[in-house]
């Protein structure tokens, strides 16, 4: 059962202006060690990381929308992770993973896109099926 959608578009030469404007400050607020560690390796880095921004986003949107109350947490409490040879997936930590469990929710799925100009990602919060 649907508990929450969330959405977010993310303009990557907005994404990156902030990058260069507030620079470490921004990266150490709103992205995990894991999450900078996996944009570093990548040939365009700042695309995963404006991605990873969208995909934060649209998680508390749909986390929202699933308690009916504004999404609690960090930035840090909501982080994409991804398994080698797996699609990307979210995990929650701290108020978010406990304003999920108040929620009901079962699982998130996670899908991003991305190309040279903008990145967009979609969050289903999924709940567990009534009987």
């Amino acid at each position: 059962m649907i508990l929450g959608i969330g959405v977010e578009w993310v303009e990557l030469p907005r994404f990156e202006r902030s990058l260069e404007r507030f620079g470490e400050r921004l990266l150490a607020r709103v992205f995990t060690p894991e999450e900078r560690a996996y944009a570093a390796r990548k040939r365009r880095g700042a695309e995963s990381l404006a991605a990873r921004f969208a995909a934060k986003t649209a998680a508390r949107r749909a986390l929202a929308a699933a308690s009916g109350r504004v999404a609690s947490g960090r930035w840090h409490d909501y982080e994409v992770v991804r398994a080698p040879g797996r699609a990307p997936s979210l995990r929650l930590h701290g108020r978010a993973a406990d304003d999920a469990k108040a929620a009901g929710v079962a699982g998130t799925a996670l899908s991003l896109t991305h190309d040279r100009g903008a990145c967009l990602a979609h969050v289903v919060v999924e709940g567990r099926e009534s009987r």
